[in-house]
């Protein structure tokens, strides 16, 4: 008998991949998704420890789902509540302690044993076995009992990388993620190939640290640059992409594949935090912003149409005046094209949470909105310069109106345009004609094809 399962996923990419994975692995018990919680018999909470105040936004997730698995006990339906992620990892007692209405927590390298503990809870009402707990560390053994990763779609998550061993004094990861842990080489490509012969014609690598890859290779150590290349090489690999990777982990070979390797897209996150080197220190980020400008240029050297987009931090204990013009300055500097901005908030039991010179969440808000200023300006700038170019877009979902299509650029940019109703998994050129604020419009460069587009939508419209 089908039993439904909801996801609700917080946070990162890697998130995502995990939260799909989850699905995967409770799928041969005849669990299938959910769109709403309300019939659900698993509602499942996946966590990110990354943002502001996410264990007060877990309970009150919770409050919600509390309610549901009441009223459905009262129709004599049983309902888990199942947290996960790195929310859990780190705060799983306190979990049970303020929601004893939970019914399963796991953290982020345990979820592989999540039907084993659904199968201990049961879904017959009359089993009175007690919460279940797994916050095990074992990374390796979580990939080897994952089903094979089914493709969803044109694109697809691969996780390659987990862990971190950097511990930036801002961060929890290295403590919900535990060490840096890279799958072997031999595993991503079986992946990798399962995915393109599913459909999948753009992969996107997944790690905490993604370019610190260093995957077992029959007795030796695979880095990054030949992992991208080998995943090239798979038929039906189109388009690859990579996050997050980490500054010091950008070397020659890497930085070379940018200009060697077509499929490798010219969009690369890579994460700031601060234009101050004193900032940077106090981060604990092992690089400095002269060694950022170093990459950049290596970068554009190799590939010279690629464009970035980071991370910034503002509000960091002691951050001065300073300093943050200095991270001003470096955004306009670099010209960075997507960026993904925040005010520090302080995550418990990490070395930031403790150091004196808190900054006020005025002063945090008033430098974040002139710093968005300026990195709103920035995607603007790009957006208009991209009018009237041809880009590859590869469409993956419906628009909102008859016979349109929205796929993604080069660049991530979002594109909307009208295309023949089989375009779905297709890269097509689309001459851009309009930039909005986060995505462009445009239409069909084949005039051919543009014909048979406007007439869809003609015949849509009857």
């Amino acid at each position: 008998m089908s039993k439904g399962i909801y996801i609700k996923t917080f946070g990162c990419q890697m998130n995502v991949y995990d939260s799909q994975r989850m699905a995967d692995v409770l799928k041969p018990q005849g669990f299938t998704a959910t769109e709403l919680p309300d019939g659900a018999e698993l509602i499942l909470v996946n966590t990110c420890h990354i943002r502001e105040k996410a264990a007060e936004k877990l309970f009150s997730e919770l409050g919600r789902y509390r309610q549901i698995k009441d009223e459905r006990a009262e129709l004599g339906q049983k309902t888990l509540i199942a947290v996960a992620g790195c929310v859990a990892q780190a705060e799983g007692e306190e979990i049970l302690r303020r929601a004893p209405f939970v019914d399963i927590v796991v953290g982020p390298q345990s979820y592989h044993r999540l039907p084993e503990m659904v199968n201990r809870l049961g879904l017959d009402r009359q089993k009175t076995v007690g919460p279940q707990i797994d916050l095990d560390f074992a990374p390796d053994a979580k990939f080897d009992e994952l089903p094979a990763n089914e493709a969803n779609g044109p694109s697809a998550f691969l996780s390659i990388q987990e862990g971190c061993d950097k511990f930036c004094t801002f961060c929890v990861v290295p403590y919900t993620r535990g060490a840096e842990y890279s799958r072997p080489l031999a595993d991503v490509l079986r992946e990798a190939k399962g995915l393109a012969a599913g459909g999948v014609r753009e992969i996107t690598l997944l790690g905490q640290n993604v370019n610190a890859y260093h995957g077992d290779a029959a007795g030796r150590a695979a880095n990054f640059a030949e992992l991208i290349r080998r995943v090239a090489e798979i038929n039906g690999i189109e388009r690859i992409r990579y996050t997050t990777s980490h500054p010091i982990d950008m070397d020659d070979d890497l930085i070379a594949a940018h200009g060697e390797v077509s499929q490798l897209m010219p969009f690369l996150h890579l994460p700031v935090q601060s234009g101050s080197d004193s900032m940077l220190a106090r981060m604990n980020r092992h690089h400095k912003i002269d060694l950022y400008r170093a990459i950049v240029a290596k970068l554009l050297r190799a590939r010279p149409d690629l464009k970035l987009s980071t991370d910034f931090i503002v509000g960091f204990p002691g951050e001065t005046e300073e300093e943050f013009q200095a991270t001003l300055s470096f955004a306009r500097e670099i010209g960075f094209i997507q960026a993904y901005s925040f005010k520090y908030s302080a995550r418990p039991g990490t070395p930031a949470a403790i150091l004196p010179s808190q900054i006020t969440e005025a002063v945090k808000s008033e430098r974040l909105a002139a710093l968005q200023g300026i990195l709103e300006a920035n995607q603007r700038a790009f957006n208009e310069e991209c009018v009237g170019r041809v880009m590859p877009v590869l469409f993956d979902r419906p628009g909102r109106h008859p016979g349109q299509m929205i796929g993604r650029s080069p660049y991530m940019q979002p594109v909307h345009a009208l295309v023949p109703e089989d375009s779905f998994g297709q890269i097509l050129d689309v001459r851009i004609a309009a930039a909005h604020t986060v995505s462009l419009g445009g239409e069909l460069a084949t005039p051919v094809a543009h014909a048979i587009a406007t007439a869809t939508q003609g015949e849509a419209s009857v």
